[in-house]
């Protein structure tokens, strides 16, 4: 074992808790794309009235379809350069990037440029920083892995709650364009400066009184597999559409909760903006508690029951379309999203095993940006053509019927997938 120097002026086994704090800080300012519902009636009449033609709905969620879409192609491919150069200059350039998205999109001219600036800068560095704080948190709590990691990506689902209503206080008193430079100005600066104390442990390190479990312990994976070999298991697939639907339906609620509540439940517009925040706790506090589940009772069993929720509510949402049916429909909506991202995880390292984790947890959350890409533009796309949003929950829960059957079918430990041992990562900062 070797020591590591002290962190924060304490020693590691206490000064860790402290990077812990920085990438719930990190994570709370990356989340800050699921506040984009408090922008989309603003900058709808922004658009409408400077380009001289009608804006709809599927126009400005847009932007934040191709957000979280780069931000999942982007996610995989800056993990081997969190290897190569260490978390503190990856998280600094994604958070530089972040910021420098939602800058530009205050000079956006038209709703394609935002398109660019915000969606594409944006999104690029949410998906470079978004894996850094993560992994530092899993290297320094070898003992307490799944509680670190839980606390690091539980700012990313509560961030709603302090953005959106940050950015509703912000777009009734500046507008919806400097409210765009304000967030960009604070995001660079915050994101910078929590980088600059992440570092990962010396090789070797473990904390104080603790060692690793034993293998044969029972807390081994099911199989140890390289991308090349996961891809060719049905279970792979099962996990990759039952993410993509989960995804779907969460992603969907958190483009539209605001104008859903005020159109559809009759909701004032102040009120509405307060519940985002309100639905961002279900969304943060979905992580650890559905995790936590999939760890008692399985992936594929939580998996279903997430999808049994998302049914109950769209079609509660859809047959009594009011104020309580809303709150409550919504509030499911987005604690499954959350359930969903710490399911998914738990499914990739329970099925395949983490000695290609990175590369594996890479494409299986590619699901997360398809459903990024189709969740709001189907949302956008019913309103539009209907003038409600009230004719998405039927597809919503049609969805989830379907997921909770290829749950069922394929969502299961994989067979005959070829061993291998796992890899240990050395490298620190």
């Amino acid at each position: 074992m070797h020591d590591a120097p002290a962190i924060f002026g304490l020693p590691a086994e206490r000064g860790r808790w402290g990077l812990v704090a920085l990438g719930l800080v990190i994570n709370l300012c990356l989340g800050s794309i699921y506040s984009w519902s408090v922008f989309v009636a603003p900058l709808a009449a922004h658009f409408t009235a400077t380009l001289g033609r009608e804006v709809t709905a599927g126009e400005v969620l847009l932007p934040f379809s191709v957000f979280l879409a780069f931000f999942a192609i982007a996610m995989p491919l800056a993990g081997k350069y969190i290897e190569r150069y260490g978390p503190r200059r990856v998280t600094a350039v994604g958070g530089f990037l972040t910021g420098l998205g939602w800058l530009l999109a205050s000079t956006a001219t038209s709703v394609e440029v935002l398109y660019v600036v915000y969606g594409v800068i944006g999104g690029l560095g949410v998906g470079i920083a978004y894996g850094a704080p993560v992994a530092v948190a899993a290297r320094w709590f070898p003992d307490r892995r799944g509680l670190a990691v839980g606390l690091t990506l539980l700012g990313f689902g509560f961030s709603a709650f302090v953005t959106a209503n940050a950015a509703g206080a912000l777009i009734a008193a500046y507008g919806v364009m400097a409210t765009f430079r304000i967030f960009g100005a604070v995001l660079i600066a915050v994101l910078v400066l929590s980088a600059l104390p992440l570092r990962f442990p010396p090789a070797g390190w473990q904390p104080k009184g603790w060692s690793a479990p034993a293998a044969g312990t029972g807390t081994a994976p099911v199989c140890e597999c390289d991308r090349r070999a996961m891809l060719r298991t049905g279970t792979f697939y099962g996990l990759f559409a039952c993410y993509f639907v989960g995804c779907l339906a969460g992603l969907m609620a958190i483009s539209i909760a605001k104008p859903v509540g005020t159109e559809v439940a009759g909701i004032d517009a102040g009120l509405a903006t307060v519940l985002v925040g309100f639905f961002a706790v279900f969304n943060g506090a979905g992580r650890p508690a559905f995790g936590g589940l999939a760890d008692r009772i399985s992936p594929q069993k939580t998996a279903m029951l997430t999808f049994a929720l998302i049914a109950g509510a769209s079609v509660l949402m859809w047959l009594a379309p009011g104020a309580p049916a809303y709150i409550v429909s919504f509030a499911v909506l987005w604690g499954c999203l959350g359930g969903w991202l710490a399911i998914a995880p738990t499914a990739t390292a329970s099925y395949f095993g983490t000695c290609d984790y990175p590369r594996c947890y890479g494409v299986v959350f590619l699901a997360y940006g398809a459903g990024a890409i189709v969740g709001p533009q189907l949302a956008g796309s019913i309103r539009t053509a209907t003038g409600t949003y009230l004719g998405v929950f039927p597809w919503v829960a049609a969805l989830a019927a379907a997921g909770f059957v290829v749950a069922w079918l394929l969502m299961r430990p994989p067979a005959g997938v070829p061993a291998r041992e796992p890899l240990l990562a050395t490298v620190e900062e």
